[in-house]
């Protein structure tokens, strides 16, 4: 669907299925920014290259012009398809120096971060090409360009992005989602990350890849929210982390959700942090 002037979103339905058979239905966002050439932002699950190509398209742009892929951040739900990608279109790849070595050597993403369906998820390794750093600004012609926030926490590398002159906001999955399964590494970071992002003047358009476009007054909210969010789980985590991982879930709001390796992730960074976070 299209967003703005420029930015268009496709939802890329996934699904994972754990080691006790349950299969968990996810989405991610990938955006594509049209201009004179094309900038995809991630690229979606291994195999997403055929909806985003059909997508083009159906707008009339073709998948050959997209000239560049930025990675907000190198899990494999976000770089799966960017091999594909790159060797279809020649395009470059851009990632934060932090992301890159899951990138471009995703089997040692998986040893350090196993999750259900790796292989499934992410296409192969890919080189990055161009390496960002925090205030870096992308020009991309006609006027636009795409300046780097680093925004640590969900992963080392993550990084937001806020394009000029359209006052779009893409966070990635910088922002932890209220009624979600928490995914971090580092909670310090995260509350950081999301102070930084707060301070943004002008935000328009909120784009990130595991919720629905969100606008207007409700941008700073959904930030807000988010960091309230991490204060909840941190809180839970204190209070009953010894009695089990399943009452800690039930503090923040999701009784039933099984407990996963990300999750038991998030949790153990919550108890590297020896202070209150209010």
């Amino acid at each position: 669907m299209q967003v703005t002037e420029h930015v268009h979103a496709i939802k890329i339905p996934f699904s994972l299925t754990t080691d006790s058979g349950i299969v968990v239905e996810r989405f991610v966002y990938a955006y594509l920014i049209y201009g004179k050439d094309v900038c995809l932002v991630d690229c979606g699950v291994a195999s997403s290259e055929k909806l985003i190509f059909d997508y083009m398209e159906k707008t009339d742009r073709d998948p050959q012009e997209i000239s560049l892929i930025v990675q907000t951040h190198s899990h494999a739900d976000h770089i799966g398809a960017t091999p594909a990608i790159k060797e279809l279109t020649g395009c470059e790849v851009a990632a934060h120096r932090n992301a890159i070595e899951w990138i471009e050597d995703p089997g040692v993403q998986f040893r350090e971060r196993p999750i259900p369906n790796f292989d499934k998820l992410t296409g192969g390794p890919v080189k990055v090409d161009r390496v960002l750093e925090d205030g870096d600004v992308i020009k991309l012609g006609e006027g636009m360009s795409l300046r780097i926030i680093h925004t640590p926490g969900h992963s080392k590398g993550s990084i937001s992005l806020f394009l000029s002159p359209d006052n779009v906001l893409f966070s990635g999955d910088s922002i932890p989602l209220v009624g979600d399964i928490p995914i971090y590494d580092d909670v310090t970071a995260v509350l950081s990350s999301l102070r930084k992002l707060r301070k943004i003047d002008n935000v328009g358009v909120l784009l990130s890849s595991w919720d629905d476009p969100i606008d207007g007054d409700e941008v700073y909210m959904a930030i807000d929210k988010g960091a309230d969010y991490v204060k909840k789980v941190h809180e839970s985590v204190q209070n009953f982390s010894s009695v089990s991982w399943e009452k800690v879930l039930e503090g923040i709001g999701l009784e039933g959700v099984q407990i996963n390796p990300l999750v038991l992730r998030t949790f153990m960074a919550h108890l590297n942090v020896d202070h209150d976070l209010s």
